[in-house]
């Protein structure tokens, strides 16, 4: 049985009328015998699912609003219950989506080994190479425990498939949490240099934001600047976001909330924020999602006691420059998406709702290195990146007034040792910026954050560090037809 329901190699699907970033690839009788036809192939792997509706849901962001809108996906993750649906925006598609990405690039190396792996292959060896690491990554940091170097030879992993798959009844295991890393490093590690931005470069002028849907230099190494964050391999982080910009210039490539950002509509907002040509989105996706029009309306979201909490008061002092939107139910939402309806045929009334959202950016890059230098204890320096961040996104900023100091953190936090008052401001500063992202649920195991929901009829329910329900379960039918064992409950 198959990790994944497969809707591998048919016929691709060209959006019309939006960011033209998919195009046609072969289907499974077409021999990849050339470079075209294995970039072609490529394109594919890449997770089409989306793991921010249910991330967003278990995580701090969230409250029980007044609106009438409720999911079955949204209340179970909200009270972190096995979430059984396989609809779009749950964890079950996106493990599907995951394995369907991984395949893709297995078939990809398969074809660039049976080709005797020559050099002008190397660009799509080292996306293939990337691509597989980065969704075994995200279903390791879903549906297992998180990395600790303490417990990670002792937690089940999650298979981490090399080859394409051709038996129908093949066995899978879960291997552990620290074997998945070690595999996942050992393909980043090979992949990192064979990435080559030349490949991306076309003379079709509509094509220039093509790039921003592939793995180039920067996005993959802001990849393993998250890689090694979560590994809690601090100086690697530090490396690795260091080569992200060619000169280290991590100031013109963020996005300019306190300017630009400011004179836009919520529209014109929807609209910037993902494009491909935006210099802060590093990697984008296109899902099969409704998270445009769920964020902010479901029954567990962002109400505005949430919002507060997230933007104001803030460890600057000042008031983030973010553009707000919502409803009469009082549900809050920083406007960060728009719909992309792709229709089954041209002349076709049905189709398909896309959302494309940021999979790595500047900001996570230089936030990521921020917390690693203050893991290290080096402050200073963590400081003068959090105050980059803050630059662009305090209103009126002026740097005598809205600059991070220790002393200022400690008058916020009220937190005596440095480093931790430092910490504290990291994370707080990464809520803020990927709210409706879902990299605060990766963020509160990461730190084993204590996570309290509470419903309108006053009852209390808390997730604490070492539950086991922090790991999502495996799909149903990865445990009854895989035979992966499911993770304890």
């Amino acid at each position: 049985m198959k990790l994944y329901r497969s809707i591998l190699l048919v016929t691709g699907i060209v959006l019309a009328g939006c960011e033209d970033f998919l195009s046609k690839i072969p289907d499974n009788r077409t021999q990849l015998d050339s470079k075209e036809k294995i970039s072609e192939v490529l394109v594919t792997a890449y997770p089409d699912g989306n793991y921010m509706p249910f991330c967003e849901a278990m995580s701090d962001n969230v409250e029980d609003n007044l609106s009438q809108s409720q999911d079955v996906i949204n209340t179970d993750a909200y009270f972190w219950r096995d979430i059984t649906a396989s609809s779009q925006d749950s964890p079950e598609n996106y493990w599907n989506t995951c394995y369907s990405a991984i395949a893709a690039a297995n078939h990809a190396l398969q074809a660039i080994e049976q080709a005797g792996s020559p050099a002008e292959y190397n660009a799509e060896r080292g996306e293939g190479l990337i691509c597989r690491a980065y969704a075994h990554f995200m279903l390791v940091n879903l549906f297992s425990q998180q990395y600790d170097p303490l417990t990670a030879a002792y937690q089940p992993g999650i298979p981490y498939v090399t080859e394409p798959e051709t038996e129908s009844l093949k066995g899978y295991t879960r291997g552990t949490v620290q074997s998945v890393y070690e595999m996942i490093e050992q393909d980043l590690v090979e992949a990192l240099p064979l990435i080559n931005d030349e490949e991306y470069v076309t003379e079709d002028a509509d094509a220039s934001g093509v790039p921003h849907y592939h793995f180039t230099r920067a996005a993959a190494q802001t990849f393993a600047t998250r890689f090694y964050l979560f590994k809690r391999d601090w100086n690697k982080v530090i490396e690795h976001a260091g080569k992200v910009f060619n000169n280290g210039d991590f100031a013109a490539n963020l996005r300019p909330w306190n300017s630009t950002y400011g004179t836009y509509s919520a529209e014109q907002m929807m609209a910037a924020y993902t494009r491909s040509t935006e210099k802060a989105n590093l990697l984008l996706a296109g899902c099969i999602s409704n998270w445009f029009v769920n964020f902010r309306i479901l029954r567990y979201s962002t109400g505005i006691n949430r919002m507060r909490e997230i933007m104001a008061p803030n460890p600057t002092g000042g008031n983030y420059a973010y553009s707000l939107i919502s409803n009469s139910n009082q549900i809050y939402a920083v406007p960060k998406y728009r719909e992309h309806f792709v229709r089954t045929s041209t002349n076709a009334n049905t189709g398909f709702s896309y959302t494309f959202i940021p999979l790595l950016t500047a900001e996570e890059a230089l936030l990521s290195r921020a917390e690693a230098y203050a893991q290290l204890e080096r402050t200073e320096e963590a400081l003068v990146d959090m105050n980059l961040w803050v630059s662009k996104r305090v209103s009126g900023y002026v740097p005598q007034y809205h600059n991070l100091s220790a002393n200022r953190l400690y008058n916020f936090y009220g937190e005596t040792n440095n480093q931790k008052a430092t910490l504290r401001a990291v994370l707080d500063l990464r809520r803020t910026e990927f709210v409706h992202e879902g990299m605060r649920w990766f963020d509160i195991r990461r730190h084993n954050i204590t996570v309290v929901h509470t419903t309108r009829d006053g009852e209390r329910y808390e997730l604490k560090p070492g539950d086991p329900r922090r790991a999502l379960q495996l799909p149903a039918e990865a445990i009854t037809l895989a035979g992966l064992e499911p993770n304890p409950r």
